[in-house]
């Protein structure tokens, strides 16, 4: 039987590398397996569809699944999620204290369905009372001015956002021009201490793991996308697929578990991983629909409130019918 032939795109996460490098197979299935920075995954595959299956800003993601006639279908595997109370980087000089001082100021962040900075957003505006008509928001590139928005956008009623297209977003912050800039990575002002430019929680880690404790919400910044004609002409290909992320995933935590074998050379990291398993449970980076509800709808949520997603969705209509099936011996 021949096998069904498919081109992945990922950055090179080791959770994904047994199943990349061949190790763990997805049955009935070959793989032609790209390894690009995300930011080429996410540009080829929203632009031109280059691939069957790319990583996928969740944000983004939100953008293209939600289109009337979709082409696109999610699996439920997780390539990067991250807390992101440490992405808020202030300039001092703005006075800026907590959160509510961000009203009336202004804010950049990479792109508008910029996964990072939708969720802070959404929290400032559904939790902190900084709403999204509060603040004028800038969009720049991070540390080198040019990027732009890869997805269409519906901003809502009373949004302001400007584009800057001949400065990033660390020279716009690192010069008082923008008071705040919520971002993945540091930026190179920050990086290179400039003396202005701050974290605004510098406690982020406490924070972070009091908001995962009242809220189990562990935000997801990219996942699988995959073109959903596939799912059509085979109907199997997404469990299998699923099952071997999985089993790949599996492989690389047990790695980080145990210092015999751990990939990475670092003293504590494995002593570190299972503090982790205490949080979140025996799988500390765990895939599915029901593992992640509570993360998968506040997505939904943010980007619709956002004008990101055309219409708020739920985790049973963005993800192949019946991935989740059991089966029971």
């Amino acid at each position: 039987m021949t096998k069904l032939a498919l081109s992945i795109a990922t950055n090179d996460y080791d959770h994904f590398r047994d199943f990349r490098l061949g190790d763990v197979r997805a049955e009935g299935i070959d793989h032609n397996w790209f390894v690009f920075s995300h930011h080429e995954c996410f540009a080829r595959f929203t632009a031109n569809r280059e691939f069957d299956l790319a990583e996928l800003s969740f944000a983004k993601f939100a953008t293209q699944v939600t289109r009337p006639d979709s082409d696109i279908v999610g699996l439920p595997v997780i390539c990067s999620r991250l807390f992101r109370f440490s992405s808020f980087y202030i300039n001092r000089k703005s006075g800026i204290r907590t959160v509510e001082d961000l009203k009336g100021k202004k804010i950049g962040s990479p792109e508008w369905a910029h996964s990072a900075a939708v969720y802070m957003r959404g929290w400032m505006h559904n939790e902190m009372g900084v709403k999204l008509a509060d603040v004028h928001w800038v969009q720049a590139g991070a540390n080198s001015p040019g990027r732009e928005e890869k997805v269409e956008l519906n901003l809502p009623e009373g949004v302001t956002l400007t584009r800057v297209r001949d400065k990033s977003l660390s020279e716009l912050l690192a010069a008082g021009e923008i008071d705040c800039a919520i971002i993945a990575r540091p930026p190179t002002c920050f990086l290179e201490g400039h003396p202005d430019v701050v974290r605004l929680y510098p406690d982020y880690l406490e924070m972070e793991e009091q908001s995962y404790e009242r809220t189990k919400v562990w935000p997801i910044m990219h996942i699988i996308a995959m073109k959903k004609r596939i799912l059509d002409e085979h109907p199997w290909a997404a469990r299998n697929l699923f099952n071997a992320f999985l089993e790949s995933k599996r492989r690389s935590v047990e790695r980080l578990l145990d210092p015999a074998i751990s990939r990475y050379p670092l003293a504590w990291l494995p002593t570190y991983a299972r503090k982790m398993q205490g949080i979140f449970g025996a799988d500390p980076f765990p895939y599915g629909i029901e593992e992640n509800r509570a993360t998968w709808e506040q997505m939904s949520l943010y980007t619709h409130q956002q004008g990101i997603a055309h219409r708020q969705f739920t985790p049973e209509e963005i993800f192949p019918k019946g991935i989740m099936t059991k089966v029971i011996i």
